[in-house]
């Protein structure tokens, strides 16, 4: 489980090194994906692959899964950590996030979202009073 706030920094090679804490469990590779919200997401490659086995299954004479599988197919990378946890983001990742060299890796339980720092601050900000007032009815059982 993934969880928990991190900042580490993209370095002159655009090389970003994972939280410590999760570099065993993402040893064995990783996919990177433009994620909701202009974010990244990275999950360990067995989470991805269950992710693609129940998309496959969405119609594709639905213009909107149709959609959503080829874009998130078109945006997803496979990185394998370096022997320092270190994973490269590509250009059209780094644009799509807007990525400065100061990130934040946020946990969100099964996989590893990106964001550029200030990008992060600023969706924070705007979204406490939802965490806050979370009583959607696919959060109930939950709560």
């Amino acid at each position: 489980m993934f969880l928990g706030t991190y900042t580490p920094k993209l370095d002159d090679k655009f090389r970003l090194t994972l939280p410590a804490k999760f570099r065993e469990d993402l040893a064995g590779g990783v996919m990177v994906s433009k994620g909701q919200d202009h974010s990244l997401a990275i999950y360990p490659r067995d989470v991805f692959a269950e992710r693609v086995a129940k998309l496959s299954k969405a119609s594709r004479s639905n213009p909107q899964a149709r959609a959503y599988i080829r874009n998130l197919a078109a945006g997803t990378d496979e990185q394998r950590p370096d022997s320092q946890g270190r994973i490269t983001i590509g250009s059209s990742h780094r644009e799509y996030a807007a990525l400065s060299k100061d990130c934040v890796v946020i946990g969100s339980m099964d996989h590893l979202e990106l964001w550029d720092a200030a990008s992060w601050e600023r969706y924070s900000q705007e979204h406490e009073e939802d965490f806050s007032q979370a009583v959607d009815e696919s959060l109930m059982d939950m709560l």
